[in-house]
Parts: structure tokens; C-alpha cells; sequence
């Protein structure tokens, strides 16, 4: 049998790579991002693995782009990760970090779902997982525009789920707390923080459910807190 298909947005760095790399040995892969070189290089360390991975290079902030680029393409699993975060108080925040945030993690949501749902629906089959966040549903100094897309998030993944789990299409949210990727670098020891590839295995925990099972909404952080310096 062939293999379904899987899209993965943001897919050529950190969560978004590690997911791609980790759904690659089930799924042929559409590994979505803006950079072609970095796309090159993981469809290298995948076709190395054994496995299949077409790029597309896309702003998916663009809507006009995001409808040429995917369109009619057959898509068994959407994975809606590409996101950015500012991390600033928000009488620092600029007209254009609060409008690329809402752009990328949330307006894409859209642009991008909307392309490709359409035909899980029409087959009966398919599968939407967004990567939330912890912030999603908590509050946090310097959190204003990031925090308010990911309680979006939340709330659009959860009403398309009730609108389309009759079709026989999941949707869900994998929520991560504090990962370890170039997101939102930090100084200091980044140990304590989750992996790209923790959050790559959650995904395919959703994803590898029987069909007759979802999990919608799962949370994971690490284990313990960050340690509080001496």
C-alpha cells in the first residue's frame, strides 16, 4: 500500500523539522517553509532514512501564495506548526512584531487549513494537528500579542474538531511548555527544557491513534520546573 501523506509547516528548523524527520518512516512528507536551503537539507536527511519528502517554499502569511502553493493537493495529515514568537512588554511592541505574530500563528491557521480540509472532508478521512502552546492558556508579562494567538489557537482547533469529527477528520492541539529551540532563545542551561524530538513524539502519539480514537487536546512541559539560580 502507499503511504499517506503528511504536511508539515515550519518544517525546516526545530519542531517542525523534528516532526517531519519522525512522521517521515509512515507518511511521505511535504515539509513546508521559507528556506530553501534549510528545506534541501531536510529532504536530504529524510530521502537518507529511506523515505519520501517533496518542499515547498512558502510564506504561509501570504494567503494568495498558500492558495496557489497548496490547493488541491491530497493530504492525509496537516501539521500546523511554523510559528514566531516577541517576547516584550507591550508599550515596546511594534505595529509590525504584533502583526507578524498574528499573521504566522494564527491568520496562517486559516489560509492553510482551509486550502486542504476541504478534501479531507470530501474523502472522509484526515487528520489536523496545530501546535499550541502552554501560553495558550496562561498569562505572562511580555506575553500580550503571543499569548492572545495561542488562546486563538486553542479556540479554533477545538470548534473545527466539533465541525468536521463527523466526516471522519481529527483535529487536534499538542500544547508544549518550554521547549528547547530558536524560538525564543535564552541564556543559560537549556537542559531542563523539552526537545524538538519530545514534541515530534507527541505528535505522532495523535497521529497514531486508531481511527476510532482522538485525542484532542494534549498538554506537555517539562518534568520539572527550572531550577532557580544561586
Amino acid at each position: 500500500m502507499a503511504k499517506q501523506t503528511a504536511l508539515v509547516t515550519g518544517a525546516s528548523r526545530g519542531i517542525g523539522r523534528a516532526t517531519a524527520l519522525r512522521l517521515s518512516a509512515a507518511y511521505d512528507i511535504i515539509a513546508v517553509a521559507r528556506s530553501a536551503s534549510e528545506l534541501a537539507s531536510l529532504k536530504s536527511e529524510i530521502e537518507i532514512g529511506g523515505g519520501v519528502c517533496s518542499t515547498i517554499e512558502l510564506d504561509i502569511a501570504d494567503e494568495k501564495a498558500v492558495r496557489a502553493a497548496l490547493s488541491g493537493l491530497e493530504v492525509d495529515v496537516l501539521i500546523n506548526n511554523a510559528g514566531v514568537a516577541t517576547m516584550k512588554p507591550f508599550l515596546e511592541l511594534t505595529s509590525e512584531e504584533w502583526h507578524r505574530m498574528v499573521d504566522v500563528n494564527f491568520n496562517s491557521l486559516y489560509y492553510v487549513t482551509h486550502a486542504l480540509i476541504r478534501g479531507m472532508v470530501e474523502r472522509k478521512r484526515g487528520f489536523v494537528v496545530t501546535i499550541g502552546s502552554l501560553a495558550g492558556r496562561n498569562s505572562f508579562v511580555g506575553g500580550s500579542c503571543y499569548a492572545a494567538t495561542k488562546h486563538a489557537v486553542n479556540g479554533f482547533t477545538e470548534s473545527l474538531m466539533l465541525e468536521v469529527r463527523d466526516a471522519n477528520v481529527r483535529v487536534a492541539v499538542v500544547m508544549p511548555g518550554s521547549v528547547s529551540t530558536d524560538l525564543t532563545p535564552s541564556s543559560g542551561d537549556p537542559s531542563w527544557k523539552l526537545t524538538s524530538n519530545q514534541i515530534a513524539d507527541a505528535v505522532w502519539y495523535l497521529v497514531s491513534q486508531p481511527d476510532s480514537v482522538l485525542v484532542s487536546r494534549l498538554e506537555i512541559r517539562p518534568a520539572k520546573a527550572k531550577a532557580s539560580p544561586r
